[in-house]
Parts: C-alpha cells; structure tokens; sequence
C-alpha cells in the first residue's frame, strides 16, 4: 500500500464517493462496509495499493488489515504495524487502530468493529480474506455478511473528469511504448525481448508497473508466447506479432492492442485485419448511452461475421476498466447493463485464424453522446 493514490484526485471528491457509498448502504439497510487494501478501498479513501506480487506477503495479524466505512463517519482503518511502518512511510491515516505485533489483535479489531454500534448487518469487500470473515463474525456474534463490491462498482462505472485524464495519460504511456517498441519486430526477435522491451519503456514513460502481465504472441502454423516456453524462440519473416499489455499512472490502468507484420503479412491477412478495424469502428459507434452493453458487442461482432471470419472472434468486444485493469459491466453477449456517459471500456476486437494469422486492436474508450471518445 502507499501513502496516496493520486494528487489529481481531491479530498473532495473521495468524500463525496463516500457519501454516495452510505447513501447506497442505507438503501439496503447495511451499517457499514469492511474493505480490505484493495482497489475499492483505493477508490473510497486514496489508500493506495502495493505492486502486485506472485508470492503472498504476510505479517502478524494480516486479517486486520483494511477500513470499515459506515455512513456519517470517518473510515476506521485497523492495519498491521508493519503495513504502517513499511508500507505508508510510517505515518498510518487518521484515527487508525494500529496494530502491533505482540498485541492481541482480535482484541483491537473487534473494538474497532463493535464502535460502529453493534451493527446487525455488514457488507465485506470481494478481496477480503476469509479469516477476516470469520473474525468478523467472532467480533459481531450474528452479524449478517452481505458481499459488497458489487456496491461499490456501481459507484466506480462512471469516471470524473479528473479519473478521465488520469486514464487518457496512462493510454498515453502505453502509445508511447508501442511506439519505441514496434521497430524491434524484426526477424530473430524472441517474445520474451519484446515483451522485455514493452515493460522497460513503460516505466522509462512513466508507469508505476504493468497493467496486467505483457502478452506478446503469434498465432502462425508454430505460435510463440512471451508466457510460455517459446519465449526464447527467434521470430520468422512473415508473422503478424500480437501486443497486449497496459500502463499504470496513479492508481488507474490502461490496456492497449496492436499488430506489427514482421515482413510481408501472409495471405489474407489484409482482409481479416480491414474486417477487425471495422469492428473497432463499430463498436466505439456504438457506446452510446442507453445502449446495451450486449447490443454494443453485438455491432462490434457483426462486422466480423459478415467477413466470415466469425469462428477467429473468440473473445468479447471489451470490459469496463479503471482502478483495475477488468472492471463491471462487459461488452460482452451476456451483460445487459445500459451504458451511461463516462463509463470507460476497452473496444478490443481480434480474429485469431489457427495455423496461420492473429491480428488485434485495443482502444481504451469512454461513453458518450453520439459515439465513444478515445482516450
């Protein structure tokens, strides 16, 4: 975690999250919220996340770890010592229970729970541990639990302006490593140096660390992947190179797709790639608001089903996206969430034909009148 998520993001505004939060809670008779570190508390409070890691990191009393949020009051925080000293510089948030390593922690955090007032119904954050449920439970005998980041996507779909110009700089950061990256597509190139390449020039433009993992791909009669064993492979002439991968600036996160030919593209190439860019066109015409999300993908998807190529979209037109790289609703066949101006998604359509091409595109676009704007 970081001490600040992000100076572009006011005081203000976190506060008026909040009371739209509590607004929410009321409505469905909940006292409160426990969120754990995580993208929800990050959105509610600027209490920033830790890079992400493959191993689990793990102190004295962990569990504790996170804020309760109820309505007319100030989140109460309860964080492990080390988190505090190690994590936030030293200097924990207002009025935060802190909790030391030979203190008894179940202690401190049922009194921090019980200082809500007894509440009877409590909303808990999808990232929170089930130790932390069932401790929550022992705290609060016969409290009910309800899940409660679904709450707080609802109030995250719809981006500020000041959440809007920090995603436009982290597509900016990403263009700009496409850019530096794309000579590099030449014959003899691995996966992995490319893939190496993408996340050097991320941080070298300003990104905290990657959206997600790089993904750099072929789709040809022997496919390479920066994530798996061909890695190391050198690249053909003739293979169209695939880039997935995204920036991180203050909290919020791009995702960004392009092709790159190494030589000349192969038969039909040509075809497939006019039939994806018109499904991209599609798309982004079609996030207006009051349209379905389905019906969104659907004109995405069209585009390329009457290329004949519908069996190579095996993917969906795109997802929402913010503070995390995948957020609710999808543009996708199953979601039925109407769009409203200043919801962000990625419009990403691909065709990927076995054994011989793969070719994608991905955008980060914002809802609006007449037609998405591109960030």
């Amino acid at each position: 975690m970081r001490s600040s998520a992000s100076v572009a993001i006011s005081e203000q505004e976190y506060a008026e999250r909040r009371e739209r939060l509590a607004e929410n809670l009321e409505e469905r008779g909940l006292d409160a919220i426990f969120l754990p570190p995580s993208s929800d508390l990050e959105y509610l409070t600027g209490l920033g996340r830790d890079l992400p890691s493959f191993g689990n990191l793990s102190y004295a009393h962990g569990w504790v770890a996170g804020a309760f949020v109820a309505p007319g009051r100030e989140p109460l925080f309860v964080l492990p010592r080390m988190v505090v000293d190690f994590h936030l510089g030293g200097i924990a948030p207002p009025a935060a229970v802190v909790v030391r390593e030979d203190a008894d922690g179940r202690a401190l955090f049922g009194e921090a729970a019980r200082s809500l007032g007894a509440p009877s119904r409590l909303a808990i954050g999808a990232r929170a541990s089930a130790e932390t449920a069932l401790e929550l439970q022992h705290a609060l005998p016969g409290v009910e639990l309800m899940e409660g980041s679904s709450l707080v996507n609802r109030l995250r779909r719809v981006k500020s302006e000041a959440e809007l110009q920090l995603m436009g700089r982290a597509c900016a950061v990403a263009r700009a490593a496409m850019a530096a990256t794309a000579p590099r597509v030449e014959p003899g190139v691995t996966m992995g140096e490319l893939a190496e390449e993408v996340e050097h020039r991320l941080r070298a433009a300003g990104s905290r660390c990657p959206s997600f993992p790089t993904h750099v791909f072929t789709w040809g009669d022997r496919p390479l992947d920066s994530g798996d064993a061909t890695a190391t492979e050198r690249l053909p002439d003739g293979e169209p190179v695939l880039f997935d991968f995204g920036a991180v600036v203050e909290g919020y996160c791009s995702d960004f797709g392009r092709t790159v030919v190494c030589g000349e593209p192969p038969a039909e190439y040509e075809e497939a790639r006019a039939a994806m860019l018109a499904a991209h066109a599609a798309g982004w015409a079609a996030a207006v608001p009051g349209a379905l999300a389905r019906d969104v993908n659907a004109a995405c998807r069209a585009q390329i089903e009457a290329a004949g190529l519908g069996g190579g979209f095996r993917h969906r037109m795109g997802h929402g996206i913010g503070l995390d790289v995948h957020e609710r609703p999808f543009l996708s066949v199953e979601d039925e969430t109407p769009l409203e101006a200043g919801m962000t998604f990625t419009d990403e359509p691909s065709i990927l034909v076995d054994g011989r091409f793969g070719v994608r595109v991905e955008d980060v676009i914002a809802v609006a009148p007449g037609g998405a704007r591109l960030l």
